[in-house]
């Protein structure tokens, strides 16, 4: 850029703090803003596989790549699928040297990318109450009354985007999918039933009537995942189910999964932590808008999608190294924003659409009791580093 501008990124998770890395390796200084008060403040929620072909290619492009594959799990990519019998219907493990898309703890990544960043990049507890825009320059109001103005606004911040508000009327859609977070403490000692389901990385399990679990192998012993169902959005009022007693939600996970075996039950009823009702929601895909000067947008602000794929933390990671590299590399402002969005809606328009229709197909009932066939892992894995290779390829050095 010919200019120096003041850059504002709303939004403390790996998209944003990954865009600061990189504007900061190409001189550029940002200042980011996130609601919570700390990067531990909260729970940070289950793991991530990050791709070779957009994860890990944002992490060497902020210098962070063997910081990153020193804390990951290659064993983590492993997969087995199981019926709602038990029954093994495949198994997928990596061999020792496989980097294709190894698993991450989300708390693990976050501390990384913040740590790593100069003190005083990161403002906590400035939750965004709204953007609004006078003579060019951009005015971000916080919920505890101080303001900032900015030339450049980037919207890191998720699903439910105060910044997106200023670019498109569109908000996120309920999929038809509800889902419980599931967590089990010290597996090995406390649960080794459960272990033995899941190996050393992720189990899908099914019934092929819309009902499934997914969980996956964490850091320290832990598998956190998700008990989810095709339901009403507002499913707990309707069964009479308190969110807030365990007892509660058991008995409604026994009724709802009635026909899964005993040895399979223990993942619905013997949850460590409490269990958190959430639901799977996306954006409209392919989603565009007309360029609004000086504002942007990454990750699940720009793209939300159903996880189906694991393509949100990484396209997310993806999305800030680009943007930092379009801010860098051309003249001005707009001429960056424009290369950024124009190249994401591209990059991913396609791929929130797919996974959309992925959840609602996995979750539809399956003629005859069938399972419906996720992806196979290994061919996944191969095509994360062959799309790597053409990524890395078609890029103009920076």
């Amino acid at each position: 850029m010919n200019e120096t501008p003041r850059i504002a990124i709303v939004g403390g998770g790996p998209g944003g703090l990954l865009a600061a890395h990189v504007l900061r390796r190409h001189g550029i200084a940002a200042t980011v803003y996130d609601a919570d008060t700390a990067v531990d403040s909260r729970d940070p929620g289950g793991t991530l596989d990050l791709h070779a072909d957009s994860g890990q290619i944002a992490l060497e492009d902020a210098g962070l790549l063997a910081d990153f594959r020193a804390l990951a799990r290659t064993e983590g990519q492993a997969m087995t699928r199981r019926d709602h019998r038990g029954a093994l219907l495949k198994e997928f493990t990596p061999a020792d040297d496989d980097t294709a898309a190894p698993e991450i703890d989300r708390g693990q990544l976050r501390t990384m990318l913040y740590e790593r960043l100069p003190p005083g990049t990161v403002h906590w507890g400035r939750k965004l109450a709204e953007v609004t825009t006078e003579n060019g320059v951009h005015r971000l109001h916080f919920a505890d009354g101080s303001t900032v103005d900015a030339d450049v606004v980037i919207g890191a911040d998720g699903t439910w985007s105060k910044v997106r508000r200023r670019l498109t009327d569109a908000q996120p859609e309920y999929l038809g999918v509800s889902f419980l977070d599931v967590r089990f403490d010290d597996v090995e000692n406390r649960h080794p039933g459960i272990a033995a389901l899941v190996g050393n990385g992720q189990l899908f399990a099914a019934d092929g009537a819309g009902r499934a679990v997914i969980v996956q192998r964490n850091s320290n012993g832990i598998i956190r995942g998700y008990v989810a169902f095709r339901s009403e959005e507002d499913w707990a009022a309707q069964a009479g189910v308190d969110l807030t007693d365990r007892e509660s939600v058991r008995e409604f996970l026994l009724r709802e999964f009635h026909g899964w075996a005993p040895a399979m039950r223990p993942l619905l009823t013997d949850n460590d932590g409490d269990y958190v009702a959430r639901a799977f929601t996306a954006l409209p895909a392919p989603l565009t808008w007309e360029r609004v000067p000086g504002i942007t947008v990454l990750g699940d602000a720009a793209h939300a999608m159903a996880p189906f794929g694991g393509h949100g933390a990484n396209l997310a990671l993806l999305d800030g190294a680009e943007l930092a590299h379009a801010l860098h590399e051309e003249p001005t402002v707009e001429a960056a924003l424009t290369r950024y969005e124009t190249a994401m809606f591209a990059r991913t328009g396609h791929l929130a659409a797919d996974s959309n229709e992925a959840l609602r197909g996995f979750f539809a009932d399956q003629p005859d009791g069938g399972q419906h066939e996720p992806p196979d892992r290994e061919e996944e894995l191969r095509a994360y580093e062959a799309r790597a290779a053409e990524y890395r390829a078609s890029r103009t050095p920076a």
